[in-house]
């Protein structure tokens, strides 16, 4: 019992010291999740917790858990406009880019390493896919708000990557385990029932799920476990029929989190915590398990493969993946260098234990430092270079005032509050003027604890509480109005849209005599919205095109049609 007791301990110690290192960790711009597999290392066997953990199979199961509860999350949060915006592209770079980014790298470890093709092309699939906990958690925590195509590209990749590479890794594992035999042209067919069979269960069973949220009477706060669980229930279908859990819990999350609106809100921020647990357990768990000591061996070797990956394969199997569609150079190559690596290889890596393979405990520690190499390079910079390629945008709405007392289920309208801070838009407005009387109303307002006996007329103060019955379409709009929008002063909204705002129907050669720029004279009668379009098949918000010396940008979008332009003019 004590030895119980002394492990609970030790194990609520370790989860405090990540969660407190947390609030250190954007002050130096370290990675979280560097943060977690360091803190696991430092509690290890070698470290300063002197943790014997080498049970392999326990880490598989706990890391394939966490992976799916990650995965679920993300697609949560993954808006479907977006989501049709960067689909074709990602798929590209999950499929394709994947076997390029392995086969390239997988090459170059072979020749480096003086190991056979077989065992450099494995090193390649543990290592060719990029991570959706580390792509997660960094864009996140950076406060990074990317242009849509490049943000959704990179975060639907990632969710369907794994796939992919789980299919390379064990086709080289079972090479090299069996020989020639051991490839079978029906691991082809076997593939392509993992990825057809996962998504059918994914979109059929986020659509379920998304009605029992949205119809089933519970209590509160049941449902986000139920939605919990009927992801983790959707993942393990998919693998008991042998197809990618992985790709089907994505996709599931993907449903649910554009299929419910009402309490949706609650269903996230239950999921975030969640995810966050997922995420610490399973990089304390993986810093746990590694030897500090085995893997200074490997650190030389490693770091070069890791180098040759970061620098050389991902982008080139980028540049391959993205020749087919719109994107720019800059976009490209901050794609290239967020291929974080993460959680997902290191778990790939236990793939040759599983098989039997003599030497597993090399390409696990191989694996391991690749990691670390590209949570301290890549992870540590994804903010700057965003800034330096102008990829980010102005950060949309914060809800973090936002108290959602509505539950799934409930129709119409739900009750929402603001704590109103003193840079709040509606403190400069002198009150509370709602858009639209029928979206949204006022019920009251609180301040130092006591209500305001006339809310519509007080003037509002910082500190006050101000709580309304919305619709879930007025949210957005209430956001604006009680939150306001912080980004820096490069990313304000007039530094970086512009000063003047048209509808896209607005004549090119109207503004060129307003503004004074010269246009073409084949483009006298464009509309800007054809311009743009010439540009862009699919522009999202913050799209660029010049045009003399002013700008135009796509401001907003409505049902995927740009429904306001905003001119620059290039002083």
């Amino acid at each position: 019992m004590d030895v119980l007791n002394q492990l609970i301990l030790l194990g609520a110690v370790l989860f405090l010291i990540s969660i407190l290192a947390s609030a250190l960790s954007p002050r130096v711009g370290m990675p979280l999740l560097l943060v977690f597999l360091l803190v696991g290392m430092l509690g290890g066997e070698d470290g300063l917790g002197g943790i014997a953990y080498n049970d392999v199979q326990s880490a598989l199961f706990l890391g394939t858990l966490a992976l799916a509860v990650i995965l679920f999350d993300g697609g949560l949060r993954t808006d479907i406009h977006n989501f049709r915006v960067g689909l074709k592209p990602a798929l590209v770079l999950a499929s394709l880019g994947v076997v390029v980014t392995a086969g390239v790298c997988g090459a170059f470890a072979a020749w480096l390493l003086d190991l056979p093709w077989t065992q450099g092309l494995l090193i390649g699939a543990i290592v060719g896919s990029t991570d959706a906990a580390a792509v997660f958690s960094v864009l996140n925590m950076q406060g990074l708000a990317l242009k849509a195509r490049v943000g959704a590209t990179l975060e639907i990749e990632s969710g369907l990557n794994d796939p992919m590479a789980i299919f390379l890794t064990i086709t080289v594992v079972e090479f090299i385990r069996m020989g020639e035999s051991g490839f079978d042209a029906t691991m082809l067919l076997g593939f392509t029932w993992q990825m057809g069979v996962g998504a059918l269960v994914g979109v059929a069973g986020g659509r379920v799920l998304a009605w029992g949220v949205t119809r089933l009477a519970l209590s509160p706060g049941l449902y986000p476990l139920l939605a919990l669980f009927g992801g983790i229930s959707i993942f393990g279908l998919a693998a008991v029929l042998h197809s990618s859990g992985f790709l089907a819990v994505y996709l599931a999350g993907l449903m649910v989190g554009n299929r419910v609106s009402r309490g949706l809100y609650n269903i996230q921020r239950f999921h975030d915590g969640i995810a966050w647990l997922a995420q610490i357990s399973l990089f304390l768990m993986l810093g746990l398990l590694v030897s500090p000591s085995e893997l200074v061996t490997y650190a030389s070797s490693a770091l070069l493969v890791g180098l040759f990956l970061i620098f050389v394969a991902r982008p080139l199997a980028v540049g391959i993946s993205l020749m087919p569609f719109q994107f720019s150079w800059r976009e490209r190559l901050f794609i290239s260098w967020v291929g974080l690596r993460g959680a997902v290889p290191i778990v790939l890596a236990m793939f040759p234990w599983l098989a039997g393979l003599e030497h597993w405990p090399f390409f696990f520690n191989i694996a391991f430092f690749i990691v670390i190499v590209s949570l301290v390079l890549q992870g540590w910079t994804v903010a700057p270079l965003a800034r330096w390629l102008k990829v980010d945008v102005p950060a949309s709405t914060t809800r973090v005032q936002r108290v959602e007392l509505g539950v799934p289920g409930q129709a119409g309208y739900e009750f929402v509050g603001y704590k109103l801070l003193a840079d709040s838009p509606a403190l400069r407005s002198g009150g509370v003027h709602l858009p639209s009387s029928s979206e949204a109303r006022l019920l009251c307002v609180m301040r130092e604890g006591e209500p305001v006996a006339d809310p519509a007329l007080t003037p509002l103060e910082a500190g006050d509480h101000v709580y309304l019955l919305a619709k879930a379409d007025a949210l957005s709009a209430l956001d604006k109005l009680l939150v306001g929008e912080r980004e820096p002063d490069r990313l304000s909204a007039q530094a970086f849209f512009g000063e003047f705002v048209f509808s896209p129907r607005a004549k090119l050669m109207d503004l060129g005599l307003l503004y004074g720029f010269d246009v073409p004279e084949e483009m006298a009668n464009w509309s800007i919205g054809r311009y743009i379009y010439r540009r862009y098949k699919q522009p999202v918000v913050g799209d660029r095109v010049s045009l003399g010396k002013v700008e135009f940008i796509v401001l907003e979008m409505a049902d995927a049609k740009v429904t306001k332009v905003s001119l620059k003019l290039n002083r």
